[in-house]
């Protein structure tokens, strides 16, 4: 016994002495002092940062936001969304907004939603406010969570499947009111007070007014502006002051007035001529469109052999319209883009997505819209952009 015992000992005696040597040996460099872990703030917005929504279809509890530097070409941060989340972005690029769910199983168990608010230059998690287990788990269209033109309120879009709008109030940090909103879906907040429009499924819109306290005290019909069996149009307008510019599935406008008493309507007009509808030319994907305000240019998802179905379809090529003019200016080459955005500074960018290759193009918004970069690899199944 007293042999074995004493072999262990001189077996295990050359390991200490190499890990002595190897930790304090002769010529041997003293220990790498600890790293403190610090927080880097990000610039404030130049007009040219990107929120890009990422679904992350594979594993969809585990949505994204990617932050990036679309000038630049630079990806920047990250903000961890949950399962399907709406997003967006305060006016001022201050606050990131994000309403969410979870589920203690991932997948299953007691349904928890909330509204998380992420500091816009930290991207740190700087407050939760509860909301009812109601939210849209839906694409995250620019028309699902919208801020109050003062942004006292937030209006997030249920689906239960019946629809209905949940108001928090951003400055109490709390859920205030749940305004049910039948058969009409998305959100447009008007420029003025709090109030709100929804598209309803015949073709009208349905107003709420609110009071002080974010309770629905008006509700009001507008006339039919648009056939949805006929010309349906995609949910997310683009705004240029007061007025809103819907895109339809087989290429006209509908210039929508929300301000006064009650919402107005022009006439529609066309995105394409004799020779555009021969070859079937459509919009398509998922932000369709976007708009440059200073020039008033929209530009456009567009595709040709369109059918019944290509509605999301990517395009083929982006076309940009003069919208008091009502003509198109240009036929820009596409990267089979599904998503739009264009920036509003003194420089700027029309940025355009391809969600297969996770690519972003940014275009300067000038004469040949020449390429000014490419950002490849943002994200897995990124589909929606908001730019500040």
């Amino acid at each position: 016994m007293e042999k074995i015992k004493k072999r262990r000992w001189l077996l295990a005696l050359p390991l200490c002495m190499a890990t002595s040597l190897a930790v304090a040996g002769p010529g041997k460099p003293a220990p790498l002092p600890e790293e403190e872990i610090g927080l880097e703030r990000l610039a404030p917005p130049d007009g040219n940062r990107l929120y890009v929504t990422d679904f992350v279809f594979n594993h969809m509890v585990d949505g994204r936001i990617h932050v990036v530097d679309g000038k630049a070409g630079r990806f920047l941060g990250q903000v961890v969304s949950g399962y399907g989340a709406l997003t967006t972005v305060s006016p001022d690029g201050k606050s990131i907004y994000v309403a969410t769910t979870y589920y203690p199983r991932l997948y299953r168990g007691q349904r928890s939603d909330v509204v998380e608010i992420h500091d816009g230059e930290t991207l740190e998690l700087k407050g939760e406010i509860d909301i009812p287990a109601k939210k849209a788990q839906a694409a995250s269209y620019r028309s699902m969570l919208v801020p109050s033109s003062d942004g006292r309120f937030l209006y997030v879009q249920n689906a239960t499947p019946a629809t209905s709008v949940t108001v928090v109030d951003l400055q109490a940090r709390k859920f205030v009111a749940e305004i049910p909103t039948p058969g009409c879906w998305s959100i447009q907040s008007w420029g003025q007070g709090h109030r709100f429009s929804t598209i309803c499924g015949d073709g009208t819109l349905l107003t709420v007014t609110l009071d002080e306290a974010g309770q629905a005290k008006s509700r009001e019909r507008s006339p039919r502006f648009f056939d949805p069996d006929k010309d349906p149009i995609y949910v997310h307008p683009e705004m240029l002051g007061e007025d809103r510019y819907f895109v339809s599935y087989y290429g006209n406008v509908y210039k929508v007035g929300l301000s006064g008493d009650k919402p107005s309507f022009a006439a529609p007009w066309s995105l394409l001529d004799a020779g555009d509808r021969k070859q079937a030319w459509r919009p398509g994907g998922m932000q369709v469109t976007t708009l440059h305000r200073a020039s008033g240019t929209l530009f456009v998802n567009m595709h040709d052999k369109g059918e019944e179905g290509s509605h999301k379809n990517p395009s083929k090529e982006i076309w940009a319209y003069d919208v008091s003019s009502q003509k198109r200016v240009a036929r820009i080459p596409s990267n089979g883009a599904i998503s739009l955005v264009a920036s509003q500074g003194a420089d700027p960018l029309l940025y355009s997505l391809n969600v297969e290759k996770g690519e972003i193009v940014a275009r300067k918004i000038a004469k040949g819209y020449p390429k000014l970069n490419t950002v490849a690899g943002i994200g897995e199944t990124s589909l929606f952009m908001e730019v500040r």
